[in-house]
């Protein structure tokens, strides 16, 4: 199906009754752009593909390599293991690291086990970490605005723990206590909601005036992207669906952003299938986004569903074109055969 149809001209083409709302307006999809896969998670995607195919089945990843149901269980098809800890992965085994980074005492552990392997950490989430290390060697208290037991946050956590302070909630802020306010940064977790970040940081400075920001945007391109996209269209949509998973960050945070914005109502959902249809009653206008761990694949399979209900004039929204890419990890590159084409899950 087109997800860009041509523009219909409603005085010399009749309109279906199916495709017409309760309020006798058209029935139509709003779908923003950029959705979906961001660089890092490409990247973290391949470089698993490529293992598998340079190196062959059995290839271990710690955590989950992005967070989203669909490219989990469609790499465990093809041979790729899951694990929650490097000690679960048999010794010199291959491993892979996740794209939301882990922490030194990871890659000890892995060094003690003999492991070979391959870190697939998103550059972005990297550079947080080497600004975590910067800081702590000039002595900073290091405030790290972000969602507690997240696989990220205890990544970059776990580059200072002596350094590190998380807040996550409002009133983790009355618990922050700091050797010198003078020497006192904030970083954050990179799939925040971009608002909800900023409110601690108001917060912060409110008790730290002379806190510092970050040299650069912690907040990836991508989350805040998708975060502007669904902003612009969530005024006119009567129901947002999002697709992502439930242990997905930022796509938690686009339903959220969604209902801030002025959506009647949003849902996150993995498959098409799970759209309640209930959900679509007394809709006239529905906007559809995805997170940056979702193949595009799932978008078109709700696009196709909601065809099938009336919903056929799809208008894309866009706020932004996206040509970020990544290098894959420069353990992978000097063994990939250059000919190689995985069949990918994107």
């Amino acid at each position: 199906m087109t997800t860009t149809p041509e523009a219909r001209d409603l005085e010399t083409d009749p309109v279906d009754t199916d495709t017409v709302g309760d309020a006798g307006r058209t029935k139509r999809v709003l779908l923003a752009k950029p959705r979906g896969y961001c660089a890092g998670v490409d990247r973290a995607v391949i470089t698993v593909e490529k293992a598998l195919e340079t190196y062959g089945p059995p290839v271990y990843v710690r955590k989950e390599i992005v967070h989203n149901r669909h490219v989990v269980d469609t790499l465990t098809e093809r041979g790729v293991i899951f694990v929650d800890e490097t000690d679960e992965v048999p010794e010199g085994a291959l491993v892979v690291f996740s794209a939301h980074g882990v922490s030194p005492a990871v890659h000890q552990e892995a060094e003690e086990r003999n492991l070979r392997t391959i870190d697939a950490t998103c550059p972005l989430v990297t550079k947080v970490h080497k600004e975590v290390n910067r800081f702590a060697r000039d002595d900073y208290d290091i405030l790290l605005i972000g969602h507690e037991g997240h696989e990220e946050v205890e990544g970059t956590a776990g580059e200072a723990p002596e350094r590190v302070q998380l807040v996550d909630k409002p009133e983790d802020v009355d618990k922050v206590e700091v050797r010198d306010p003078s020497k006192v940064v904030w970083l954050s977790q990179t799939t925040l909601s971009v608002d909800e970040t900023m409110e601690r940081v108001d917060q912060l400075t409110e008790k730290f005036p002379t806190l510092q920001a970050p040299p650069s945007d912690d907040i990836c391109y991508a989350t805040s992207n998708r975060q502007q996209a669904v902003k612009v269209m969530a005024p006119q949509c009567d129901l947002v669906i999002v697709v992502g998973s439930q242990n997905s960050s930022n796509s938690k945070r686009l339903v959220e952003v969604a209902l801030q914005a002025g959506a009647s109502a949003s849902h996150l959902i993995d498959y098409a299938s799970q759209i309640d249809e209930s959900w679509l009653e007394g809709v006239t206008t529905v906007g559809v986004t995805s997170g940056a761990s979702v193949p595009d694949v799932l978008v078109l399979q709700v696009l196709d569903h909601l065809a099938e209900r009336g919903w056929g004039d799809v208008e894309e929204v866009t706020t932004a074109n996206e040509k970020v890419t990544f290098a894959l990890p420069r353990e992978l590159r000097k063994d990939l055969d250059e000919n190689a084409s995985p069949k990918s899950v994107r």
